[in-house]
């Protein structure tokens, strides 16, 4: 018989609120599965000025969700950006690594023909729940 893995939802106010039918993340076992965030502000839930403001905002609400799970953005291990315009690549690099300057992930980016309420920028991830042995 297979042994149970316990599936949790993660949630925090702190964050914006799901715009469809899904969570901010998902634990599965000691993953966590963090929804694509975009730059929006979680009290008004419209999107905060151009793609920089955006990322800092998208990657600051995921913060919130990752604490919510009792992470941090260390135990962050791939991460997926979706991009308006490509061209936007260098400067959300360099928001990101303000973000990821240690245990920096695997990565995926992509320009999109359009993101959910016509944000610039969306990001998601992929983290491991617990302590964390970096090597």
């Amino acid at each position: 018989m297979a042994s149970k893995v316990v599936r949790r939802v993660i949630a925090t106010p702190n964050a914006p609120a799901a715009i469809g039918p899904y969570s901010q993340a998902v634990q599965a076992g000691n993953t966590l599965y963090v929804s694509g965030q975009l730059g929006m502000d979680p009290k008004t839930m419209t999107l905060t000025g151009d793609v920089v403001e955006q990322t800092k905002t998208a990657l600051t609400n995921m913060g919130h969700i990752l604490e919510a799970a009792g992470c941090t953005f260390k135990h962050v291990v791939k991460t997926t950006v979706l991009l308006a315009d490509i061209n936007d690549f260098n400067k959300v690099n360099e928001v990101y690594s303000k973000f990821f300057s240690e245990a920096v992930p695997a990565r995926a980016a992509y320009q999109v023909a359009n993101l959910p309420k016509g944000g610039s920028v969306e990001i998601e991830a992929i983290a491991i729940v617990g302590e964390i042995d970096h090597q």
